[in-house]
């Protein structure tokens, strides 16, 4: 019988949080069946170690040591034995509430203005040594609320040891889809808490730094270098997919660079075995052309950001992390405000996350954003040019939100041991998102007009979150 035809049938008879458990149930039953066909092999069977060894808490995406010389060794690190296929997949659920429901124009298409339950992405991973010094880490990801394919994101590595006078130093290329995706710190926007989210909320907000926004819809070549375990240093160069790339892949239309966008990384790294810390600066440069039809006409970016971070590990019962990031983003938009008087425009972004895990088995993080604006409100909200109509944007013009993200979670096969240890890693959790601020202020205009409160759009989201 075809298990995801009964798992679809299942599924569409559930409402409400009835949904989440038939979901969580199926999920699960879905991970042993694809692991009885022993076809999709993890990173952990790779090298032989348990997830706890790389993944803080047992479970990813947040690394230990042990996690970030894997990343920087180019995902080739093993246990020395041969015919593993380095295949894996991912399944996250969730079922979402938020304190008022929203708009029609703000309603994701097939769901309700409120209490949305589904299966938020499947993915398949090529994750894994492909040779001695090439590994991946491409994921192709269905997303059940957009019902849509994707490349979602890709890393293709070469990595190598050599020898700078008497210290070791690991050299490497990365062929990548986002700035941010090749960072094994967990401070910059790809793998930075929260580290999964829910896709039903107002349906707009401020946009986050370029930096942090070019998923999927580019490709850099980055080289780096990891020097005496210490000193990590990448630079990137990075262009616009095709046409015919973007319809391939599926992907978003970042624009048209010109010339080609800079990604420059360096961060000092200490690993004093019972805990470590990293700090590091990064900076970020493109010129894009929104339109690839109007020539010459581009959006200039220009991206600083210092972060740190700090984890406790001990003896693994008990581990505490921080970190933390602030970018400041510098905009030219010569296209985007085209013939406005002032084309300048800034943002600043504070990112911080602080979380314990008890005995690689429980875990509760606390994180807080802050994003700040100049005044525009050309800008920040959309402007019916026929009646005025002022919609989907900020009454004081600017762009600032902030406010926190609670969560609490259970990951029952996350220590070292632990049965199913190595592929049946299971998550689940609950995550409240309560903002202070949204566009502007503790007020907003919605999609049709209307006055809404930044809390009413604040979010409790149940999760799922199960891979093999």
């Amino acid at each position: 019988m075809n298990i995801m035809a009964v798992f679809r049938r299942t599924i569409l008879r559930q409402s409400g949080l009835r949904k989440l458990a038939v979901l969580a149930g199926a999920g699960v039953v879905l991970s042993l069946s694809i692991q009885s066909a022993n076809a999709l092999p993890s990173y952990a069977r790779q090298t032989g170690s348990e997830c706890a060894s790389c993944h803080v808490g047992g479970f990813g995406p947040q690394l230990t040591p042990y996690g970030i010389r894997f990343k920087i060794n180019g995902y080739t690190d093993s246990d020395g034995k041969e015919g593993k296929i380095p295949l894996s997949a991912m399944m996250v659920v969730n079922s979402t509430h938020t304190a008022k429901d929203v708009p029609d124009g703000d309603k994701v298409n097939h769901f309700n203005n409120n209490n949305n339950t589904a299966m938020q992405e499947a993915s398949v991973f090529l994750a894994g040594r492909l040779t001695d010094n090439i590994g991946s880490f491409v994921q192709v990801t269905y997303s059940g609320v957009d019902r849509t394919y994707a490349l979602d994101q890709a890393d293709i590595r070469y990595a190598r040891s050599v020898k700078l006078g008497d210290k070791d130093m690991t050299v490497g290329v990365s062929l990548n889809t986002n700035p941010t995706l090749t960072d094994p710190f967990n401070t910059l926007g790809q793998w930075r808490f929260p580290y999964t989210s829910s896709d039903f909320n107002a349906g707009f907000g401020p946009a986050a730094p370029k930096v942090e926004s070019l998923g999927g819809g580019v490709m850099g070549v980055n080289a780096y270098a990891f020097y005496d375990d210490s000193i990590y240093a990448e630079l990137g160069l990075y262009n616009n997919l095709s046409k015919k790339a973007l319809n391939a892949f599926n992907t978003e239309d970042q624009g048209k660079f010109k010339g080609v966008g800079t990604y420059g990384r360096l961060a000092y790294f200490k690993d004093r075995k019972r805990d470590n810390f990293s700090v590091g600066l990064l900076g970020f440069s493109a010129d894009i052309q929104p339109d690839r039809a109007v020539l010459g006409v581009a959006d200039k970016y220009r991206d600083v950001g210092i972060d740190a971070s700090y984890q406790y590990l001990g003896n693994r019962q008990h581990i505490f992390t921080a970190n933390a990031s602030y970018v400041r983003e510098w905009q030219r938009l010569n296209y985007t405000m085209l013939g406005a008087d002032d084309v300048h425009n800034t943002i600043d972004q504070f990112r911080a996350a602080g979380s314990y895990h008890y005995d690689q088995t429980w875990g509760g993080t606390v994180g807080v954003f802050d994003l700040r604006g100049k005044t525009n409100t050309s800008l920040n909200s959309t402007i019916d040019e026929g009646t005025g109509l002022v919609t989907n944007g900020s009454i004081s013009g600017r762009p600032n939100t902030s406010g926190y993200i609670l969560q609490a979670d259970w990951t029952p096969w996350g220590k070292e041991g632990s049965w199913g240890g190595g592929w049946a890693n299971v998550r689940v959790g609950v995550q409240y998102t309560g903002y202070i601020r949204f566009m502007g202020g503790s007020t907003y205009l919605d999609s049709e007009g209307n006055e809404r409160r930044a809390r009413d759009n604040n979010t409790t989201m149940l999760f799922l979150w199960t891979s093999i």
